[in-house]
């Protein structure tokens, strides 16, 4: 090739022009591009993990210790280790997720999460960690007689939702007939169902499984076929980089046995 043009290929890739006209060199570049938030999380030092805290096994507020608990707690200490940082819960909602968010109160949201249309139009999500769907659970004794959204949307039916998440929206999309209430505490809801104050709620087939352990009286429906289609994984803001490090660190983990580890540890 002549040695001309090999020259002039090596100045081409090495200099650039910056928006006023002056050459700048490629490490000059760099330096003037804008931070990351994985740039920021870093050098803060801080990983600010939302979680609405009420949604046993996946994230679960101890007010008594005023700690973190749950799966997706340990899976938040985990990443922090990854990034070299210290991780700091903030406690939101469900009906206030968005908002806090939005609001830039923390830097990704986790606790049992779906991934919706609506929250993708605002935010990015991590790769599905989990796939399942709405699925009943109520008393033993009654596990055969709301089997299908034909028995259980029927006058006099009482189903009992947590305000503001994909439950509620799940039950007001698909019950007409039957009575919707809304119980604010998702740490008790499903003591209604025990009381009888309520015939059944419709939740994550996963949340089922794991209330059934809770309490022996109550029976998950039909786990294994859920009434829909749907996947949890981690909120995270319009940021590229930290995207690709949390599906990287995901991939890895799930890889060298350390999900596998805090998965049984919680769902079994």
């Amino acid at each position: 090739m002549n040695r001309r043009l090999v020259l002039g290929i090596i100045i081409a890739l090495t200099l650039l022009v910056d928006p006023t006209g002056r050459l700048c060199t490629m490490p000059a570049l760099a330096q003037t591009a804008a931070p990351t938030k994985l740039d920021e999380i870093v050098t803060k030092g801080v990983l600010k993990v939302g979680m609405p805290g009420d949604y046993k096994p996946f994230g679960y507020y101890d007010q008594a210790t005023g700690k973190f608990e749950g799966f997706d707690a340990d899976m938040a200490e985990a990443l922090g280790q990854a990034l070299g940082v210290k991780v700091e819960f903030v406690k939101t909602s469900w009906s206030n997720l968005m908002k806090d968010y939005e609001a830039g109160a923390f830097d990704m949201g986790v606790g049992g999460i779906s991934i919706t249309l609506d929250r993708a139009k605002k935010a990015y999500f991590s790769t599905a960690m989990m796939r399942e769907g709405k699925t009943p659970i109520t008393l033993c004794t009654n596990k055969d007689k709301f089997a299908t959204l034909e028995q259980i949307d029927k006058p006099g039916v009482k189903i009992v939702v947590n305000p503001g998440g994909t439950n509620e929206r799940f039950a007001r999309a698909n019950v007409k007939a039957a009575d919707i209430r809304v119980y604010p505490d998702n740490n008790t809801i499903f003591n209604e169902i025990i009381k009888g104050d309520a015939d059944l709620m419709m939740t994550d087939s996963s949340e089922t499984l794991y209330q059934q352990k809770l309490h022996p009286e109550l029976c998950s429906v039909h786990p294994d076929k859920p009434f829909d289609f749907a996947e949890k994984a981690y909120l995270l803001p319009r940021d590229a980089a930290f995207k690709l490090f949390v599906d990287q660190w995901l991939h890895i983990i799930r890889e060298n046995g350390a999900y596998q580890a805090m998965y049984s540890k919680y769902f079994g």
